[in-house]
């Protein structure tokens, strides 16, 4: 049996990228899935091509309004929701002194205020059944710093932190809260110049997997913690990193490529 089978997703952020490919990864594993995202153009295409098993909605995931929008026409659409991945997200590079507060803000409102919206709302609906999961995708970025990064760290250790107060609040009403924390993935947003695979790979030369990743095995590991497979982790963050939290490579010493044990 398909591992979400009968089972109600929404994926925001869902358009493209990391979104489309658990979207898409999904439906193939039997879920109902909503696409949410501001990209119309990308997310009509993408839910015409997975078929009855998938909607396209325009959402914006700091507005309020829009969640509501969304929820009811899920709901409408495919019935109860039993699985929410908070995948929407933007992605700056500002050092401190550069960054505006109007921009500080706009990273905190898409990526933290949007998974606070999309767990409190969609997790309202869930504690009334009594069931679901939600995933929030942070990023290894959420358990390191990162220079230029500064507004988007901070908004995902906060998703990081969140996602831990929601699954105490949330899991012994029967809604499993954890948290993605990915690194390298070669999408518009990790790769905006559209560089050749090859390329961005040299720059994860000292991470233990020597390449970023592709977005469907960042899915994958929504796909686990949507499932049922998954029902005894609430709470838990998952790196998806190739290595990178776990260190980087003393050049020339041994154990790193290319050099003799």
């Amino acid at each position: 049996m398909a591992r979400l089978q009968n089972k109600v997703a929404i994926v925001t952020g869902g358009a493209r990228g990391m979104g489309a490919a658990t979207a898409q990864l999904f439906v193939e594993e039997g879920a109902k899935v909503m696409i949410a995202d501001i990209l119309d153009s990308e997310g009509e295409q993408l839910a015409a091509s997975l078929g009855a098993s998938a909607r396209f909605m325009h959402h914006d995931v700091s507005d309020e309004n829009s969640w509501t929008q969304l929820i009811e026409a899920t709901q409408s659409a495919f019935g109860a929701i039993d699985v929410l991945v908070n995948n929407a997200g933007v992605l700056m590079f500002k050092t401190i002194q550069t960054t505006a507060k109007d921009e500080f803000e706009r990273v905190i409102r898409i990526n933290l205020i949007g998974t606070f919206l999309g767990t409190r709302m969609v997790g309202a609906k869930m504690l009334e059944n009594g069931r679901g999961s939600i995933v929030n995708i942070s990023s290894v970025d959420g358990m390191k710093a990162a220079n230029g990064l500064g507004a988007y760290c901070a908004s995902k250790w906060a998703v990081r932190g969140f996602t831990k107060v929601a699954a105490m609040e949330y899991g012994h009403r029967g809604v499993r809260v954890n948290s993605v924390h990915p690194g390298g993935v070669d999408t518009a947003m990790g790769n905006p110049y559209g560089e050749e695979k090859d390329a961005v790979n040299k720059r994860y030369a000292m991470v233990p997997m020597q390449r970023v990743a592709d977005p469907i095995e960042v899915a994958r590991t929504s796909l686990f913690l949507a499932s049922d497979e998954a029902s005894y982790l609430c709470g838990a963050e998952i790196a998806v990193d190739g290595g990178m939290l776990t260190g980087q490579y003393y050049v020339g010493f041994p154990g790193a490529p290319g050099v003799p044990d």
